[in-house]
This record gives C-alpha cells, structure tokens and sequence, in this order.
C-alpha cells in the first residue's frame, strides 16, 4: 500500500509572534520552528504502521521554501520512505490543496493522511479540499483507523459520543489525538534519513481569487484581580461592567 501524509513547518508553541509592518507575513527571525504536531505524531506515524503492517511506501508532502527542509529530514528519520517539497510559497490553504491534489493524481496512492489542522492557522481546511480537488471520500478527526483489504473502518469523536464509518479506498484523513502513538526519532533514522530522497518540485504560481488582507494579534489578557472575600459589590459590578456575564 502506498500512503502519502501531508505535513506542515510551525512555529513551536513557546513562540512570540510578530508579524511584518503591513500586517501579512509573519517574523520568522528568532522563532523555533516544528513539523506540525497533528502531523508528526498522528497522521505520520499511523502510515508508518500501515506501511509495517501491509507493506509498502510512505512518503511526505510540504508546499513550500527550503526553510521546511529540516522538519521535512525529520520525518524521513522517523520512518518516511521518501520526501515531496513543491517549491513556492502558498497564500492560502486552497494554494496548497491544489498543489498537493496535483501531485498526488500522478501516482496511485491508497491513502492520503494529513493531521486535523495546524497549530499555528488551526483551519482545518487543506484535508476537505484535498479530497475535493481528487473526488475523493473525506474523512475528518479520525481517531481509529482499521484496514481490511480495500475498506476502512474509521472512528472518530463526536459530540456525546463516537462515529464509527466504513469506506472503501483511496480517500483522504485528516488525524486526530488517539489514532497512533508519537515516535521518536532514534540514531539509525536520522542518519538513514540523510540518504533519503527529497525531491524539490518546480511549479507555477496559482491564481485565486483569495487575498490575504492581515493578521491581527488577539487582545492582550488583563491581569487578575483581587478582591476581598466579603467584596460582594464590587464582585457584582466587575461581573456586570467588565466581564459582561451578568
């Protein structure tokens, strides 16, 4: 079986962010950047158990500069077979749908995986369109994958309960907390992932008629307020007045 997971660079989660002066890139100067966490440890590492389980091929897909090199050597050493970069810089999550749907119609892959959303846009929009630019089944927030032949049994939460489904292959997942374990890459991976293929893949600027107009930071956070424990006026007022919940 041959699987192809769609993987992310992020900013690590202990980042301050900043953006440029008009607002529509983000500073990359001085932040630690990660492979994408729903990524990595989810959608990842439960192809890796498919491809053990089954046989096969792996391989990652990143639309983007050579900047996502080193997480993209990162999943190599974890257990990617072989590594995709589509070298532009993408303005939206349509842009990478349909550069990664392009890709993936040329081979035949069983399985696309990628993680529920990322945590730095958290849209969880690139899975669905996938799957739509493929005519494809979309299966979302999956937490439990079964593989019997050519048909899939899926759980995944929702609310009150599970959804459990059954599809037949090729489809497109997008991978939630539960559906496999994090690996941890050890000495061998890393210095296997350096003989690895990374193929860089020129292609031509889309156009779409979406436009990133700016990024706007959220609210700072007040601080907390300390009020004596018989203060029940002013408890009262700042619930009514600053708060807004009575």
């Amino acid at each position: 079986m041959n699987f192809l997971v769609c993987i992310s660079r992020t900013p690590d989660t202990t980042s301050k962010i900043t953006f440029e002066a008009d607002s529509r890139k983000l500073k990359e100067d001085g932040l630690v950047f990660i492979l994408n966490p729903y990524d990595e440890w989810y959608a990842l590492v439960k192809a890796i158990e498919l491809k053990e389980k089954f046989g096969g091929q792996v391989d990652v897909i990143h639309v983007g500069n050579s900047n996502a090199e080193v997480v993209m050597r990162k999943a190599l050493a974890i257990g990617a077979d072989a590594a995709f970069r589509i070298d532009i810089e993408p303005d939206s999550s349509w842009e990478v749908a349909k550069y990664i749907s392009d890709f993936a119609k040329t081979k035949a892959y069983d399985l696309i995986l990628l993680g529920k959303e990322t945590i730095d846009h958290n849209g969880s929009e690139t899975g669905a369109m996938v799957a739509e630019f493929m005519d494809l089944p979309y299966i979302s927030y999956c937490n439990k994958l079964d593989i019997d032949g050519t048909k899939a049994t899926i759980a995944r939460e929702i609310e009150g309960g599970t959804e459990t489904s059954e599809v037949n292959l090729p489809f497109v997942l997008s991978a939630a907390k539960g559906l496999a374990e994090q690996r941890i890459p050890n000495m061998k991976g890393i210095m296997d992932a350096k003989k690895k293929p990374l193929d860089i893949i020129a292609v031509d600027k889309l156009g779409s008629d979406l436009e990133l107009v700016r990024f706007e930071l959220p609210p700072v956070k007040s601080g907390v307020k300390m009020l004596a424990v018989d203060d029940m006026d002013a408890l009262i007022k700042i619930l009514h007045e600053e708060a807004k919940v009575i």
